[in-house]
């Protein structure tokens, strides 16, 4: 039997389910959508395969032999079995899933999104488990080698090879402490560059942050008088100091409320980040993943930051997004 499996066409289960249950070639033909002659045919092959008649003749109508009354219900089982785990994936039920996420993000990005979107997925997904990587030098790599299912970071890092989906757009202000007297006024080009400054650093090669990439190219050097290891760390080393840090207004607007900060608009146009979560493309069908993006994008798209009134604005210039993202990959390969 198990070397006449290799001879089944799967197909012909159906046709054979269809005859067990209509005991009849006609109306079997019918429930297949085929002609009387394709259904004994498939009849046929099916005797053959199991070296039984399965439905007989008597008088004008058809009955089942033994062996194929003992079929009626494995063959309906199979099918079955095929169809909801083959033919149509499993419906997605977050209350009841039992799975591990792994992330990769940076500490910004676990601070004005994912802390939130995590907290409530402990109510709605309880069973769900959430294992948060920090950024390393080779992100798109990791996504590759499955090493993470999801990688959080900047649009211009994602990979073309694979699915994405934009999340939400920030810009930068500039944080120091509230008792700095620089900051009294509005922050000026010239006393942005004559400040001294704390700027992070990522990774074994200490890979600068995107604000700072783009700053050189206003052809003047900042002083950093303190190289930082990651975006939360900036507050703490500025708070007590007249240094100054850039950072993203979401997490600015986060720290100030908490911490004696206050913030003043850049004296010169950054191009603001835009945010995104990419996955591996064997995985695009995976309904836990898409959920987890879904909330998300949810959750980003309710949480979109406005100028705080207190905040000294500034009107910005037009910036070319495309060259930006030419040399900023010529800066940052593996980012």
């Amino acid at each position: 039997m198990a070397m006449r499996f290799g001879r089944l066409d799967l197909n012909l289960l159906v046709a054979l389910d269809a005859l067990l249950t209509e005991r009849s070639v006609s109306l079997a033909s019918d429930r297949l959508c085929l002609s009387q002659s394709a259904t004994s045919s498939a009849l046929g092959r099916l005797r053959e395969y199991f070296g039984d008649e399965l439905l007989v003749v008597k008088g004008r109508t058809m009955i089942l032999t033994a062996r194929a009354e003992e079929l009626i219900e494995p063959v309906r089982a199979v099918l079955e079995q095929i169809r909801t785990t083959v033919a149509v994936a499993p419906p997605f039920d977050p209350a009841t899933a039992d799975r591990a996420i792994r992330l990769m993000a940076s500490d910004y990005s676990t601070e004005v999104l994912l802390a939130g979107v995590l907290a409530g997925m402990e109510r709605d997904a309880p069973g769900m488990r959430f294992e948060i990587q920090p950024m390393n030098d080779t992100p798109i790599e990791a996504i590759e080698r499955g090493n993470i299912d999801l990688l959080l970071t900047i649009d211009y890092a994602i990979s073309a090879d694979h699915p994405s989906q934009l999340l939400f757009e920030d810009d930068y202000v500039v944080v120091g402490d509230q008792n700095n007297p620089a900051l009294a006024g509005p922050m000026t080009k010239e006393l942005y560059f004559a400040l001294g400054h704390v700027s992070p650093r990522f990774g074994k090669a200490r890979v600068p942050a995107f604000e700072d990439w783009f700053v050189r190219r206003q052809k003047q050097q900042r002083r950093v008088e303190v190289v930082a290891p990651s975006f939360l760390s900036l507050p703490g080393l500025i708070l007590g100091t007249k240094r100054i840090a850039t950072m993203h207004r979401r997490m600015a607007e986060i720290v100030v409320r908490s911490m004696p900060l206050v913030m003043r608009e850049i004296p010169f146009d950054i191009p603001p980040i835009r945010e995104a979560v990419q996955w591996n493309i064997a995985n695009n069908n995976d309904r836990a993943l898409r959920w987890v993006v879904e909330r998300l994008m949810f959750a980003a798209s309710k949480d979109t930051p406005k100028p705080d009134a207190n905040v000294l604005a500034l009107s910005g210039g037009s910036i070319d997004r495309n060259q930006i993202e030419v040399e900023y990959r010529m800066n940052h390969p593996q980012r």
